[in-house]
């Protein structure tokens, strides 16, 4: 197989696809998991956000995005791997867990994960227009609050953030494209 040309759209990244540059670390590992399930929601013609819950060095649950699928505003990447989280432990509570999200959490994801009790959170890309885990405010580290979370910032940041860009530059042009065809 010839990794100098991935049968993928993220060419630029063939260099860490074929194990080049350095050993890929645990976190990268998880958050690559994270990607797989955010290009499920693209699938879907969702946003490409996608998430992964790890306990014990496992992954415990996947999520991504459903809004439109399941036309409901509840179904974020973070909350559908909570729910299937808290399942598989028997528990709301997720004491001893890691989210790895692609896209820093939004206000009511960012709440949840407090109430969830969840113990770190690993963001791939800032949201600078709805992220509450230091973006726009953090949610994550209020001390008056009965739980703070520890983020880790940036991890396969390229990636998550060309996954984004290349949902809406081509979400972009279709709409272009629909609109030329009904003039």
């Amino acid at each position: 197989m010839d990794f100098a040309r991935p049968p993928c759209q993220y060419r630029r990244f063939s260099h860490i696809i074929a194990g080049e540059d350095r050993q890929m670390t645990e976190q990268e590992k998880y958050m690559r998991e994270a990607i797989r399930q955010a290009k499920k929601a693209w699938a879907l013609d969702e946003v490409p956000i996608g998430c992964v819950i790890v306990f014990d060095g496992k992954i415990i649950a996947r999520g991504y995005n459903r809004r439109n699928t399941d036309r409901n505003t509840l179904s974020h990447a973070e909350l559908n791997a909570i729910k299937k989280a808290s399942k598989k432990l028997g528990d709301w509570r997720l004491e001893g867990c890691t989210m790895y999200v692609t896209l820093e959490p939004c206000q009511m994801c960012a709440g949840a994960i407090v109430q969830a009790r969840i113990d770190e959170v690993v963001i791939g890309s800032m949201n600078p227009k709805a992220g509450c885990a230091g973006s726009v405010l953090n949610l994550l580290d209020i001390p008056q609050f009965n739980h703070q979370v520890k983020i880790t910032r940036g991890i396969l940041q390229e990636e998550c953030s060309a996954l984004l860009s290349d949902f809406f530059r081509e979400l972009r042009k279709r709409k272009k494209e629909q609109k030329k065809d009904t003039l």
